[in-house]
């Protein structure tokens, strides 16, 4: 088959690679509906976190199973499933803490854009569909696999609440889709910060009812003057720069919290500053296992369609592509088609 590999800084090759086969008897092969470029893909594609070799890429899927282990149980070839960018036995009492992405048995799951894709730890990693999914739904399922379940995590580990305010930092595909969830969790008011005109729409149309344009210091007074001097009560920080994480804390009432999901980059905090904020932090890569059977429940009900995020659909060969409009913010998420 063919597949995305990274050499280099903004040197994405469509290349032939090898098929994967069943390593391990938990393991499941499925045959990829849809991928897409995430945008912690740009952090490697920009030269920053490089590895010294060529790289599969891809993270986010979801497709048909085609093949399983032995010990797999209860997934079955001909269903339609999404797993996390992280597999995980779902039993480790980590799992069973609702925290599946530190797993004690985690692999990373890579490779995904390509035709197929094999998973480990198929059980605790993949999520069935009710049935096989019309083609209209499977964009808003395929983004269930990262930046919806991230976007989630970001607004529940905010401790979004209903009618309480709520700050959004980031304007990418997870911050659009932290707005939703938001909404999604009755927040009352919430701010998305952008400004690309386009993405502001998004947010609009996802539930944001202010947008600031301003960032850094001005960006924290805005959203203070939004919220009475005070601060908004949950802040999702969806970026993972040292300007972006400042400004989500400052953004933050006293005794608030801030959701980070933005993988971080050069983010330092000061502990004496951080103590008299009195905000609570709470983050990480996004337990998407956790949230999957309620998410995938809304968008197959028609209650959310996360989907939006795609603006730019491209056949898999062309993603290098896909990689230089997002890199360029030409495109909010691409979406590829094997």
């Amino acid at each position: 088959m063919r597949g995305a590999i990274l050499y280099g800084p903004r040197d994405v090759r469509f290349e032939e690679r090898a098929d994967p086969k069943i390593i391990r008897s938990t393991d499941a092969i499925i045959r990829i509906s849809v991928t897409c470029v995430c945008g912690s893909d740009l952090w490697p594609y920009r030269g920053i976190q490089m590895t010294t070799e060529p790289t599969p890429m891809g993270h986010e899927y979801c497709g048909v199973v085609e093949e399983v282990g032995s010990a797999v149980t209860s997934i079955k070839p001909g269903q339609f499933v999404i797993g996390s960018f992280f597999a995980s036995d779902n039993t480790c009492p980590n799992c069973q803490a609702g925290y599946q992405s530190s797993c004690q048995h985690k692999e990373l799951v890579g490779g995904g854009q390509a035709p197929l894709l094999r998973v480990p730890l198929a059980d605790g990693t993949l999520v069935a569909t009710p049935g096989v999914p019309p083609d209209d739904l499977i964009p808003s399922l395929l983004a269930l696999s990262d930046v919806m379940g991230t976007g989630w995590f970001a607004a529940d580990a905010a401790n979004v609440k209903p009618g309480k305010s709520v700050a959004v930092v980031g304007d990418g595909a997870v911050g659009l889709l932290g707005v939703l969830s938001a909404k999604q969790m009755g927040a009352g008011r919430i701010i998305g910060m952008s400004r690309h005109e386009s993405r502001q729409k998004l947010a609009r149309e996802f539930g944001a009812t202010d947008i600031v344009t301003e960032r850094g210091d001005e960006g924290v007074a805005r959203i203070k003057e939004l919220t009475d001097g005070i601060g908004a009560d949950a802040v999702l920080e969806c970026v993972g720069t040292q300007e972006s994480m400042m400004q989500a804390i400052r953004s933050t009432r006293p005794g608030g919290s801030v959701g980070y999901v933005g993988v971080p980059h050069g983010v330092e905090l000061k502990g004496e500053e951080l103590f008299f904020t009195h905000v609570r932090l709470h983050g990480g890569p996004a337990p998407v296992r956790r949230f999957l059977p309620e998410l995938i429940d809304l968008v197959w009900n028609g209650k959310i369609n996360p989907g939006r995020v795609f603006d730019l659909t491209l056949p898999l060969d062309q993603v290098a592509e896909g990689y230089r409009a997002m890199d360029e913010r030409r495109a909010i998420k691409t979406l590829l088609r094997p």
